[in-house]
């Protein structure tokens, strides 16, 4: 079977000139970076609106906690349909290339945010409105599950010898800046608009800018070329033909897909804590004010971009591997600390615990993420070896996150101390997977 390292030292071919090259991965950076941030920017914007909205204009004959669980009900069910997404567009990707899946998978994403941005709320069309957000957060989730996987394999396959922990934090970089152009785009919304306004259509402005970014995102993307990895794949005459059962053949296959999806269960109930429960928490419970909880958001997610690269070199010196390791454990050991800071409800002390552990700490394994990930598959089922563990663990990890700890905060009558233990119990399980994926497994 070929791996990544059997096509790695000649990424553009043999005849590839040094300028070629240049324009080569500066075109490959632009559609992974851009892309990514674009798709995140769709899905998260969801995940805020559901915090500020969306329990407001589509479920408003309940109390808040009511609303706001089932704004996060709807949140969730996005990465419950991933998995399908994940399989589907694994299966294409693995079989006719990752270029072509991706730019479906922009298209989908697009439309159906900018659909988000004209859909009628209760109060005009009755109980139809959150049935339909429910079916476009349905294709928004479909969508995304071919992304992610795709996004790393563009940069990861492309990268120069040398280069790979780099390349593999570039689509990383997409999601922190999708989310602080989310937060910080909603930020400036009510800034702009009072709250009626805001209610009203203000906040159908982020949503239907989703179609200008999209169509920038098309172009860039369909001008990148097809990986070196996937064209040697295609020259080997080495396609599976099923992808999706060939991640569970095999026990070596059989075993990293079990240890990567537990792997991911703390980075993906980490991000939803700090990017998205964060808000409600902060808000609601805490009372603080809005736009200033968006704006630290904004800003830790903004720090978290300047620091993946950072995470892209220390793979490239101590390995994937490692970097991840010792992020999920910061992570876990930092969980209590934090939420310390924040119940204080002073939003300095807010804003300050949010940067350490979502802006510093999450950067260092996140940016190793992608890397790990990629290596546990030949090439051949990478993008649906990829597609699985992100998106399948995505339902437990992300998806069920903001609504666990929503509930768990509710039985304790705002204290968050039995929803820290549940977030670090997330950590300790992904550190046991982690140290468990053995090197020789490996494929990079």
């Amino acid at each position: 079977m070929t791996t990544l390292s059997d096509v790695q030292p000649t990424p553009g071919g043999a005849d590839e000139s040094a300028e070629d090259r240049r324009k080569r991965l500066r075109t490959v950076v632009a559609a992974s970076l851009l892309g990514t941030t674009i798709e995140w920017y769709d899905f998260f914007l969801y995940a805020t609106a559901a915090s500020l909205v969306f329990n407001k204009i589509f479920f408003p004959d309940t109390s808040s906690t009511v609303g706001t669980m089932l704004a996060f009900a709807t949140f969730a069910v996005g990465f419950v349909v991933r998995p399908v997404g994940g399989v589907v567009f694994g299966h294409v990707g693995d079989r006719i290339g990752r270029k072509k899946t991706l730019a479906l998978t922009m298209v989908l994403m697009g439309v159906a945010t900018a659909l988000m941005g004209v859909l009628p709320t209760t109060a005009q069309i009755g109980v139809l409105a959150p049935i339909l957000l429910l079916l476009l957060r349905v294709l928004q989730g479909f969508a995304l599950g071919g992304e992610w996987a795709g996004a790393v394999l563009l940069a990861v396959e492309h990268s120069p010898p040398g280069k790979r922990g780099r390349f593999g934090s570039i689509p990383q970089i997409g999601l922190a800046l999708g989310l602080a152009l989310g937060t910080g785009v909603f930020a400036l919304l009510q800034v702009v608009f009072d709250e009626e306004q805001f209610l009203s259509y203000g906040w159908r402005i982020a949503f239907l800018l989703s179609l200008v970014l999209v169509v920038v995102g098309i172009v860039v993307r369909l001008a990148v070329e097809e990986t070196p990895a996937f064209r040697e794949v295609e020259h080997l005459q080495q396609r599976s033909t099923a992808p999706f059962k060939q991640v569970f053949t095999g026990r070596r296959n059989i075993r990293n897909s079990i240890l990567g999806l537990l792997s991911r269960w703390g980075e993906g109930a980490a991000f939803n804590t700090w990017g998205v429960f964060a808000i409600t928490y902060a808000t609601g419970t805490l009372a603080m004010n809005k736009v200033s909880v968006l704006l630290a958001v904004t800003v830790a997610s903004l720090v978290m971009a300047v620091l993946l690269p950072v995470s892209g070199l220390l793979v490239e010196r101590h390995g994937a591997q490692r970097v991840y390791l010792a992020g999920i454990a910061a992570y876990g050991v930092l969980v209590f600390p934090v939420f310390a800071l924040f119940h204080t409800g002073n939003l300095a002390l807010f804003g300050l615990g949010l940067i350490l552990v979502f802006g510093i700490v999450h950067a260092l394994f996140y940016g190793a993420q992608g890397t790990l990930y990629a290596s546990l598959y030949p090439t051949e089922i990478r993008y649906t070896g990829l597609s699985v563990v992100y998106q399948f663990s995505g339902i437990y990890a992300s998806g069920l996150t903001p609504l666990i700890l929503t509930s768990l905060i509710a039985a304790t009558n705002g204290a968050p101390w039995l929803a820290c233990g549940f977030l670090v119990a997330t950590s300790v399980i992904s550190v046991v997977a982690t140290v468990l994926i053995r090197p020789r497994d490996l494929h990079l």
